[in-house]
């Protein structure tokens, strides 16, 4: 028998769709390096990367709604190819324009955006598409093996490569790198089968609601499910806490209080992003805890602890040490949360619920970074950290009380082997 963690692979449109995500999240990795210096190739400086920046923020959470409405309204497999084909598109182009010396901000500005809307169709759709081509025993596995290669790809290969080409080349090359790897991941994604879509709460002959109204049904049975709706509570105040002294404190953490450089701190990063591959894999290679919502709280809640010590450290080992710690349960949650998506949201809602997920997670990630750098003016940087490692706990017990989690959990039991999901599917339509 395979270990536990290899099971998803015996499903071949399994091993499709990885393998297509894999080179898609390695070419947002590309991205987040070519951008950078092609806006300083153009002249610009911190406040035309923010330009950038912005805008693929915006096109990510501006769409991200509405890609989950339509994952649950269109062929998952069209969207995810649609997305791959847009961005093979987009990167051409923009390729063409850098190589010929008429590339302007505002064509990088408005790929980013493209960028970010891309991601808010795709990610939805592969949430919703990975339960109709795997039984609800793989998923853990399968949220695992994504949670290893996303951190793998997303910050390290993705980057390192980009960072070669640039440095040996120029950054339209590494933006025709960008462009190859979309066109094998249209390629790939081609060979992907059709399956089957959830519509059986419709009656026979009964007419399709309004996108509005699906995002209301969303919305209700996301306030009405209190397990789903305190973790969202507690994602919503935790990426509040905690993302912004980490994306905006931490460099002055590195050279300020470690004597490091540039160096030091992506190796900061690698770090963090190694922790969650580990946590990740090692959530994969076992079964789904009984006490599965407890399980999850306290890894996602405890594990920002190790940043209250952040002010104690005088070493870059030690930073790291602790990062690689808040990889590691982060790593461990996120792979339980998205297979409690998977296999307890109704499946004809599972795209809506995830981009809701995607979209209150992320909704304050931007103002958590906007408040860090005005406290670091008023306060201690490592008494910020004291209360990035502090709060998470504190408001994780609160949601596992509020949401009677250690009640759900025993009443809703996923930890015995299960097949596919019992329902009534028709063909996916398209």
């Amino acid at each position: 028998m395979a270990p536990r963690a290899l099971r998803p692979f015996a499903h071949r449109d399994y091993r499709v769709l990885l393998i297509a995500m894999a080179i898609s999240v390695f070419a947002h990795g590309m991205w987040a390096v070519a951008m950078v210096y092609q806006v300083r190739h153009l002249g610009g400086g911190p406040a035309q990367l923010s330009v950038v920046a912005t805008a693929t923020s915006i096109g990510l959470l501006g769409f991200v709604l509405i890609g989950g409405i339509t994952a649950d309204r269109v062929s998952c497999r069209k969207i995810i190819i649609t997305v791959e084909v847009l961005s093979l598109l987009v990167m051409s182009t923009l390729a063409v324009l850098a190589s010929t010396g008429t590339i302007q901000l505002w064509h990088l500005a408005a790929a980013g955006f493209i960028q970010g809307a891309g991601a808010a169709f795709f990610f939805p759709a592969y949430s919703a598409l990975l339960p109709r081509i795997l039984p609800a025993d793989d998923l853990l596995a399968a949220n695992g093996m994504e949670g290893m290669f996303r951190p793998v790809l997303q910050q390290a290969a993705g980057p390192a490569i980009a960072g070669v080409l640039v440095a040996s080349f120029n950054p339209p090359m590494a933006i025709v790198g960008i462009a190859a790897c979309h066109l094998v991941a249209f390629i790939v994604l081609n060979a992907l089968g059709h399956h089957k879509a959830y519509d059986e709460h419709l009656e026979p002959g009964q007419k399709r609601p309004s996108a509005l109204a699906d995002l209301r049904e969303a919305v209700g049975y996301t306030l009405g499910t209190p397990w789903l709706l305190w973790t969202l509570l507690f994602a919503v105040i935790s990426v509040l806490s905690f993302i912004g002294p980490i994306e905006v404190l931490l460099p002055f953490v590195v050279g300020d209080q470690l004597g490091g450089d540039a160096r030091t701190f992506g190796f900061m990063l690698a770090a963090f992003g190694i922790g969650s591959a580990i946590g990740s894999l090692v959530t994969a290679s076992f079964p789904l805890p009984r006490r599965y919502l407890t399980f999850m709280i306290m890894f996602w809640g405890f594990g920002t602890l190790p940043l209250a010590l952040i002010g104690m450290t005088t070493t870059p080992w030690q930073l790291a040490a602790l990062l690689v710690v808040v990889g590691i349960t982060g790593g461990l949650g996120q792979v339980i949360w998205g297979t409690l998506l998977q296999r307890r949201v109704p499946p004809h809602m599972l795209g809506r619920v995830s981009s809701l997920d995607f979209f209150v997670s992320l909704a304050l990630m931007p103002v958590s970074m906007a408040l860090a750098g005005p406290l670091a003016s008023v306060m201690p940087i490592w008494a910020i950290f004291v209360i990035a490692g502090v709060a998470s706990p504190v408001i994780g017990i609160v949601a596992w009380l509020a949401g009677k989690m250690y009640r759900d959990e025993i009443e809703h039991p996923l930890d015995r082997a299960v097949g596919p999901r019992e329902t009534t599917p028709v063909e996916e339509r398209g």
